[in-house]
């Protein structure tokens, strides 16, 4: 006769204080400059009339967005560089599937989460390689939102960061194309950020390790097989 056992669980150390400060600065920078992004993109019009004096609205608009394109952008590369010399959860290798094993971890989370023709696969401690594929991708993204916005600076600022990045207006063929192309990945970030909310539930809800919370505390939880229903 089956007994039913109360389930206990691994506790794992995983994001580590400096991955965890730049998850959340990056949440705050994204979601200031999708809401500033699209008001400088399509305008709207508050006042019916007003004085030019009470309209600055779009100059505090405009002064969000570039700050908190810079904020973005530092997060970014201290982010790189902890990719370097942070623990191996954090760790470059972890983000791209080389090995036979993380190719093999690659397909066996594609048949569970996203074909769901398997029921359940062994859990990762920090990104499952499908997660880390798309968190690699989305860094290139991230450089190429910055690269863009930076260009598209570039020409109203005689400061030396934009500057760096002027030669992109002629790249892509002068600043209307390079707008566009920096306004359509605006919407990768809101794409992007809805999945991925809703994965962190669902994975919290699923495997119970404690996914939404361990970006907080930087611990996740694993079930241990042995505590498994007789």
């Amino acid at each position: 006769m089956a007994t039913a056992r109360i389930a206990t669980y691994q506790k794992m150390y995983v994001w580590e204080l400096p991955v965890r400060i730049f998850h959340w600065l990056n949440v705050l920078a994204i979601l200031v400059l999708i809401a500033t992004g699209y008001l400088i993109g399509a305008p709207q019009k508050i006042f019916d009339a007003a004085e030019p004096s009470q309209q600055y609205w779009f100059g505090i608009v405009r002064f969000s967005h570039f700050a908190a394109g810079y904020i973005f952008f530092f997060n970014y590369l201290f982010r790189l560089y902890w990719g370097f010399v942070g623990n191996k959860h954090a760790r470059w290798s972890e983000f791209i599937p080389l090995t036979r094993a993380k190719l093999r971890e690659f397909w066996e989370v594609l048949k569970v989460d996203i074909l769901q023709i398997k029921a359940q696969r062994e859990l990762a401690e920090g990104h499952n390689s499908l997660a880390g594929l798309t968190y690699f991708v989305a860094f290139l993204i991230f450089l190429f939102q910055a690269g863009t916005g930076f260009a598209l600076y570039s020409s109203m600022s005689d400061s030396f960061i934009p500057s760096l990045f002027a030669w992109i207006v002629p790249l892509m063929g002068g600043d209307a194309w390079v707008r566009q192309w920096h306004h359509l990945a605006m919407w990768f970030f809101i794409l992007f950020t809805i999945v991925h909310v809703y994965l962190v539930f669902y994975h919290d809800w699923v495997e119970g390790s404690g996914e939404t919370s361990s970006m907080i505390s930087g611990w996740k939880f694993r079930k241990d097989e042995s505590d498994d229903d007789e």
